[in-house]
């Protein structure tokens, strides 16, 4: 549903050469709900104006993008126009191109006092999809393109500087646009673009380049830094973490690929875990941790004993845990602070199964955001665990695909969640009555792999659903779809 109060903003924005002949004479409190409207119908005339003379010192997509009282649409969550990007990169450098001296010329003596535009939180669903629309590394080229010119550039235009604007970004580098992304943050230093990054996601970047570009980031800016597919292992661990503990605010490090076998240790590996042992005692606001595909058998106790404050997100998938790893953890200060955990790829049908319930028990009372795909939990062990899953009573989502769970053990969690008020996900399994002459137990692979029957698997959703209609939580979504972004990144939860 939309206000009058919209529907009035999109009617006078038809015409845009009128629009914008008209902005000087709008009181500025219709601004943000202008741009949301520009932003939304791709007005990108008028979107160039309001960037180039927006009235207050902050200019933010998430608080002008959200859901508001005028318009229930979120473009946060949809991928951004490339046109209404390409207006508000035009708007800005526009803006710098405009000497603060002739601010007091406009109508109403308003000024441009734009400071800070804050880009970050564009969605980023790692697809391509419709090519009108802007990825997050299309973003961080628009911007670092940006940057570039205003600083190859910024010498020739006459009069009074201009004002140096903050663009705060959330930025995504490989080994193909580090090269330009770098010198995008070198020009950035001395140019009236300020190139601040939020969270950093590097992939497949060697060793050196990453140190390189940690060292051109704004230590007060960074809030995530994020390693992927770079198989640093803990001697080039050992290289890049203390350039990673200068940034005091950090408060998101997620790494992977950390081998440190305590079944075999050299004396090098050994000195190397210890020293990365340390640098992580640096961080005093790190709140998530994930530390996917790292062998940490054994070692959980030396990793997060030197952490100086609990953690309210951990992800721990495919590190080979022990029940010492587990019961060491339910023991720990971050048990009670969890809102998300992230177990996948550990199996917890043996003896690792007491002590996760005990994990379980401890975090019952925090715990939004359970994460358990192919920890091998049959029916025996769901049921096992089904008392202590659903005093989890704000938990929102739960992943357990991959399981080797059958259509009796699924219905039997649907009866028992109803309990959980707060729940909105289940992904469950295919369940194992769906296939045909699988291994018992089956391994993952087979049943991430293995056809499934597809008329017995549509009778166990029309079955699924009537059960929630039932029990009147027709609102749950349960889902085989583990690629359909249901997963909560934790700086949203």
């Amino acid at each position: 549903m939309h206000t009058l109060v919209f529907l009035s903003t999109r009617q006078v924005l038809q015409c845009q050469s009128a629009a914008c002949q008209a902005l000087p004479l709008l009181p500025r409190e219709l601004f943000p709900l202008l741009f949301k409207v520009a932003f939304m119908d791709k007005k990108t005339v008028v979107l160039r104006e309001l960037v180039h003379t927006w009235p207050f010192p902050l200019l933010s997509f998430q608080q002008l993008l959200q859901e508001c009282a005028h318009c229930s649409r979120a473009l946060l969550q949809e991928r951004p126009s490339t046109e209404s990007m390409q207006a508000v990169i035009l708007g800005l450098t526009a803006r710098l191109h405009t000497p603060e001296t002739e601010a007091g010329t406009q109508p109403l003596g308003r000024k441009h006092t734009l400071r800070v535009l804050d880009m970050t939180g564009l969605l980023d669903d790692g697809v391509e999809q419709d090519p009108g629309t802007m990825s997050m590394w299309d973003c961080t080229a628009a911007v670092a393109r940006t940057c570039i010119a205003q600083q190859q550039g910024g010498t020739a235009e006459p009069g009074p500087a201009p004002v140096p604007v903050e663009v705060r970004v959330d930025l995504r580098v490989n080994r193909a646009s580090y090269a330009f992304l770098r010198e995008a943050l070198r020009s950035s230093a001395d140019s009236p673009l300020r190139l601040c990054c939020r969270d950093l996601r590097a992939e497949d970047l060697p060793m050196r380049n990453t140190v390189a570009l940690l060292q051109l980031l704004d230590a007060g800016c960074l809030r995530r830094v994020d390693l992927r597919f770079n198989n640093l292992g803990l001697r080039g661990l050992s290289v890049i973490i203390p350039h990673v503990a200068r940034f005091q605010h950090l408060a998101s490090l997620r790494l992977h690929y950390v081998h440190g076998d305590s079944r075999q240790p050299s004396v090098d590996g050994e000195d190397n875990f210890r020293y990365f042992l340390a640098q992580m005692g640096r961080f005093t606001c790190l709140r998530e941790l994930s530390m996917g595909s790292s062998l940490l058998s054994g070692r959980l106790d030396q990793l997060l004993s030197t952490l100086q404050s609990p953690l309210e997100s951990l992800e721990l998938a495919f590190c080979a845990l022990l029940p010492e790893d587990l019961r060491f953890l339910a023991r720990s200060p971050h048990a009670v602070h969890l809102k998300k955990l992230d177990l996948s790829g550990n199996d917890l049908s043996g003896s690792q199964l007491e002590p996760f319930q005990g994990l379980l028990q401890a975090a019952a009372a925090t715990l939004l955001h359970l994460e358990l795909t192919e920890c091998q939990l049959a029916d025996t062990q769901l049921l096992a665990t089904l008392p202590v899953l659903t005093r989890c009573a704000s938990l929102r989502y739960l992943g357990l695909y991959g399981n080797p769970l059958s259509m009796a053990g699924l219905k039997e969690l649907l009866r028992d969640s109803v309990a959980q008020a707060e729940l909105r996900t289940v992904v469950h399994p295919f369940p194992v009555d769906c296939y045909e002459g699988l291994p018992w137990p089956p391994p993952a692979s087979v049943l991430l792999e293995a056809s499934i029957n597809e008329e017995k698997f549509a009778h166990v959703e029309a079955e699924l659903h009537q059960l929630l209609l039932a029990s009147g939580r027709a609102h749950v979504l349960w889902t085989t779809d583990i690629y359909g972004r249901l997963a909560a990144d934790y700086f949203s939860l």
